[in-house]
């Protein structure tokens, strides 16, 4: 070979260094292997070591947000004080007493405002705000929207400011007559027994509708004035799907003021409880959907005497089983709420079992350690494991209608909560496919949201193998339809992280802010007022509260607005964090809350509206 071509730069790279680069690859390769071995070390000894604080990169937390302005501070200073006067509290116990005595109850199905005088009702509560809350009539300009929805606007001094939406609900559930005699006391008698009040709609959602007005109406009173606009939108039959209310309010809302107007919405939702000896907090940031599937079942009718095997109710009685027997799984999944609230949970609870926090934090790379988690603990918890996965429940059955006559036809409603990672269209695929192999094994044609899933020209072919003659025919028909065309898809999500996160860090800051300022064992109201920046306080594990993402199984008002903002907060600071004392009854007998709840909650709407006014970053 050319000494000159082997020695050139270019070549020498080919053929002389093969054994040099060996040399520093097998010099590397150690240190490689260690440096991995090093971090997989301090990787397994923090999921394995308690003391651990994962905080900064898991469910990140920000400091206690308190007014900081001349403006607010020695208002809201007062306003706390005043919370603890007899003279607020038997004002306030007034208000909510007073509310509760009208039996605003909606029903499902019902038609519209206008055509059943059971609407009615909502009219004595419009008079009612007329004439607890004059201050607010005076100052708010208001809109009445399909006759009974409310929309109250408190304009600010400063148009530049995003406005944002408080907002509730005036509807209560129906309480059942034949319940009555079992209340402790009546259901609509706003009875306070000194520690609690009574009655439908206390915790659901009346308190949070009268702590919003009160406050309001305080802050009037105090010559206290806004710089951002406040809108306060108020449904009348959330209990019933909000299809006459928050529907039509949403509809008003974009027209008067655009989409993705507003800085916010905070309707009610999440509380905070004790998780494993921590209070959490926690405001829900998404909601699942909402299918309701109607199951029918048509057969020939005639004399009971002369049966066949199977009664259509039998039919539908078979069917039910058949989705009994095959309920959704349920498959936790990385990038959503449920899934973000175990590793906050991870992240924070003081006595949070070892196994499971480490198993939590080993699932955000581990499919084996998430199927734990899923199996270990969400599956094992009804609460988690109905949040996680879609759930279905038969609520409503009907069928015949003399008990000498075979029932031409019988149907049932099965509810279902969509999970966030699923839709309405997948919901209604696997209901058919759930049953389509037993309506073959009964005879039954099936016809599935429009579709001729089992014709009858099955039966009369050579198709079906379990019949003997092409002339048979089948001996029912199964209809699967969407019941009430109200079906809902799962919700946009909030953003909890990231550039867009600023109204959840606010919320978040608010509601620390409450609870410590509320509890005399907590940071002392005023030692923020007089600091006037950021600062970080040194609390006791025992009487932190962490705010983590959160999810309802349920449904609010909020559905109709997702055009209204990205940052829709379901929440309205209920305690439920102290075992007994929690406020109980809802949609059931005996619905109370304690009076400090309450006071608690006016004081969320307070401090809330204070930071609101002060805060230019959204």
């Amino acid at each position: 070979m050319d000494s000159k071509v082997s020695e050139s730069p270019s070549n020498w790279v080919m053929t002389r260094p093969r054994s040099r680069y060996h040399l520093y690859a097998l010099l590397l390769i150690p240190c490689l292997l260690l440096g991995s071995l090093a971090g997989h070390r301090r990787y397994y000894y923090a999921i394995s070591n308690p003391d651990i604080d994962f905080s900064a990169s898991s469910c990140a937390q920000v400091d206690a947000l308190y007014p900081q302005s001349s403006k607010n501070t020695g208002l809201w200073e007062e306003f706390g004080q005043m919370l603890g006067t007899d003279e607020f509290k038997e004002l306030a116990i007034g208000k909510l007493s007073g509310l509760i005595q009208i039996p605003s109850e909606s029903y499902d199905n019902m038609p519209p405002p206008g055509q059943d005088s059971r609407w009615e009702t909502m009219g004595l509560v419009h008079d009612y705000l007329v004439a607890e809350f004059p201050l607010i009539n005076k100052t708010f300009s208001l809109a009445k929207v399909n006759t009974y929805g409310l929309i109250y606007e408190w304009t600010g001094t400063n148009s530049s400011l995003k406005p944002y939406i408080l907002a509730a609900h005036q509807d209560v559930v129906p309480v059942n007559p034949e319940t009555v005699s079992t209340w402790t006391h009546p259901p609509y008698s706003g009875f306070f027994d000194g520690e609690s009040i009574w009655g439908r709609g206390a915790s659901d959602d009346k308190a949070s509708l009268t702590a919003i007005m009160l406050t309001l109406e305080t802050l009037i009173k105090k010559d206290w004035t806004p710089e951002r606009t406040i809108v306060l939108a108020f449904g009348f039959d959330e209990e019933a799907s909000g299809i006459y209310g928050a529907k039509y309010l949403g509809k008003a809302l974009e027209e008067t003021y655009g989409r993705d107007a507003f800085a916010f919405i905070v309707d009610e939702g999440g509380g905070f409880k004790d998780v494993y000896g921590t209070i959490f907090a926690t405001p829900g940031v998404a909601e699942k959907g909402h299918a309701d599937i109607k199951l029918e079942v048509t057969s020939p009718g005639g004399h009971s005497s002369v049966p066949p095997v199977h009664t259509t109710i039998g039919y539908l009685a078979s069917l039910i089983t058949e989705f009994e027997k095959n309920p959704y799984p349920v498959e936790l999944a990385r990038d959503t709420v449920p899934y973000d609230n175990l590793v906050c949970m991870a992240a924070h609870s003081r006595d949070i079992p070892h196994s499971l926090k480490r198993a939590i934090f080993r699932s955000g790379h581990s499919n084996a350690a998430l199927h734990r988690v899923e199996k270990d603990f969400v599956l094992q918890d009804k609460f988690y494991s109905s949040l996680v996965g879609t759930t279905q429940a038969v609520d409503i059955v009907s069928g015949g209608v003399k008990s000498n006559a075979l029932p031409e036809s019988a149907f049932a409603i099965i509810n279902h909560r969509i999970n966030t990672l699923s839709s309405v269209n997948e919901t209604a695929a696997r209901d058919t496919q759930t049953i389509t192999s037993l309506a073959r094994s009964l005879n039954l044609t099936l016809k599935a949201f429009g579709e001729d899933v089992i014709p009858e020209s099955f039966y009369t072919t050579s198709h079906c193998s379990s019949q003997s003659s092409s002339t048979s025919s089948s001996k029912g028909h199964i209809e699967l339809s969407l019941a009430f065309n109200h079906e809902l898809e799962p919700a946009p999500r909030t953003p909890t992280s990231g550039k867009d996160s600023k109204p959840w860090d606010f919320l978040s800051g608010t509601i620390k802010a409450t609870y410590y300022s509320h509890r005399a064992q907590g940071i002392k109201a005023e030692t923020t007022a007089t600091k006037g920046d950021d600062v970080n306080f040194d609390v006791e594990d025992e009487k932190k509260i962490i705010v983590s993402p959160g999810m309802s199984t349920g449904n609010t008002d909020t559905k109709y607005y997702w055009n209204l903002t990205r940052h829709i907060f379901r929440y309205n600071h209920k305690n439920a964090a102290y075992g007994s004392e929690i406020a109980t009854g809802v949609h059931t007998v005996n619905e109370n809350i304690p009076l400090d709840h309450y006071l608690e909650i006016i004081r969320f709407f307070t401090t809330l509206i204070m930071n609101a006014d002060e805060a230019e970053v959204f």
